[in-house]
């Protein structure tokens, strides 16, 4: 790359990354589960499959994180795109529990993969044409919200899909019978979204420029990736503010796992019948991608009002909070108003989450640089998935009611808390020039976080 991109370019580059990685996922949460249904597979067979998700992607969390910032960003974002287009196609036409299980571990890698590299290559860009001290809150809070739109589009069109397919002369009854039983019309929003992944990788490779790398042997990958790592994890030791990002990511993780698992079987319960409440929890997770989006859309706007990045994160996760403690004081009611407050209470989940995450990605990017970026990043979204993985093993054996919701809501309050002390003046000190493939001692002054909301999904 002779010049660095523009910063509107870059954030246009961004968004649309952000769009098309996150589209095809949105088209599988609909039809997910019923798909694995329809190919006769058992609950306790589905749980194994979710469950070889997680394990892989937070296995694989950090070190993927290093691997981009060994090999560059576009590279790791491309093998997440290839990765998960497999993963796709494994899922649409599998019919055997060994294969849908190998589909969903592989996207766990892909999603392993790809937290990180798309919002480092937007920082590096930014910083590379402005220098580090450049406003990053805007674009950051445009990618999240792009994030959002494409989860909640995709939720709608996934869901959408297969219920189109049944209507007229049956052409889902026709598309099974012609394939064999391969393609079923639950199968189509993910052979789509199969189809969006080779967009993505096209478009990841032609039109995200980076500054060269020195080339990289394997032997200097297996040697980078370790120290990458191991800079990673000292970063939250060693800076207080680093520290809180990390923290707030294990909180949100705790508030995502409990509303995500407790969301579905509450909507069965209002509607009377498991099927309808799926169709319920469709439009509810639509709903607080919605709100995840205008709570990211406002984000600089809070940030400006609350009168720093700090206290905006303190507003925001304090709204989220507020939102589930309003859920767990409305579990053991039906009225009608008892659901309105619910309801009011599932978006502002989602706005104080969508609002917290530029503020503290801004807050992370400035406290680290561009060696140790993505892997701070890693660092981050692993801290959100093992702290949920724990919060979804404590609500499953909680009886129903109130405590399971509290629960999520006591930990997003402490979350909360973490920023309601001063810390030290927020004025970056120029790092220490890295060594090769190493993560410095983070900057002692100014930082932030990811997505939250599509990190739990």
């Amino acid at each position: 790359m002779t010049r660095p991109l523009d910063i509107p370019t870059a954030s246009r580059r961004y968004v649309t990354v952000c769009t098309l990685f996150w589209l095809p996922l949105g088209l599988t949460i609909a039809p997910g589960i019923l798909l694995f249904t329809e190919r006769g597979m058992t609950m306790a067979a589905i749980a194994g499959f979710f469950a070889a998700h997680s394990l892989t992607a937070a296995a694989l969390e950090l070190p993927t994180g290093g691997l981009s910032d060994v090999l560059g960003r576009r590279t790791v974002l491309a093998a997440a795109g290839l990765l998960n287009l497999v993963a796709l196609a494994l899922l649409g036409l599998g019919t055997t529990p060994w294969v849908l299980g190998l589909g969903m571990a592989l996207m766990g890698t892909g999603r392993a993969l790809s937290s990180g590299p798309a919002e480092a290559w937007y920082v590096d860009t930014v910083h590379a044409h402005s220098g580090p001290g450049a406003e990053l809150r805007t674009g950051l809070a445009r990618g999240s919200a792009a994030t959002s739109a494409a989860l909640a589009s995709g939720t709608l069109l996934g869901g959408a899909l297969p219920w189109l397919l049944g209507l007229g002369p049956d052409l889902g009854t026709r598309l099974s019978h012609a394939t064999s039983g391969l393609v079923l019309p639950l199968s189509v929003p993910l052979l789509l979204g199969a189809a969006v992944e080779v967009a993505f990788v096209l478009y990841v490779l032609t039109a995200l420029p980076e500054p060269p790398r020195p080339a990289a042997t394997l032997r200097d990958v297996l040697r980078g990736i370790p120290v990458t790592v191991a800079g990673g994890l000292r970063l939250g030791r060693r800076d207080v503010l680093v520290r809180r990002v990390f923290l707030s990511a294990g909180a949100v993780g705790s508030a995502l796992a409990a509303i995500e698992l407790l969301t579905p079987g509450r909507a069965a319960a209002l509607t009377g019948a498991s099927e309808s409440g799926a169709v319920l929890f469709a439009a509810l997770a639509c709903a607080g991608f919605i709100c995840g989006g205008l709570g990211s859309h406002l984000a600089p706007l809070i940030a400006r009002l609350a009168g720093s990045g700090e206290r905006a994160v303190m507003v925001s996760l304090g709204a989220g909070a507020s939102g589930l403690l309003l859920l767990g004081a409305t579990a053991a009611s039906t009225g009608v108003a008892s659901m309105i407050l619910a309801a009011t209470g599932y978006g502002l989940v989602y706005l104080g989450l969508g609002a917290a995450g530029p503020s503290e990605n801004d807050i992370l990017h400035r406290r680290v640089d561009s060696a140790g970026r993505a892997t701070a990043l890693s660092v981050q979204s692993l801290a959100l998935q093992l702290v949920g993985a724990l919060t979804g093993l404590v609500v499953g054996v909680l009886p129903p009611g109130p405590l399971p919701w509290l629960l999520g809501g006591t930990a997003l309050l402490a979350g909360t808390l973490l920023w309601a002390h001063r810390s030290e003046p927020t004025h970056p000190t120029p790092p220490t020039k890295p060594q090769p493939h190493t993560v410095p001692s983070a900057p002692s002054t100014v930082g932030s976080d990811p997505h939250q909301a599509n990190a739990g999904q």
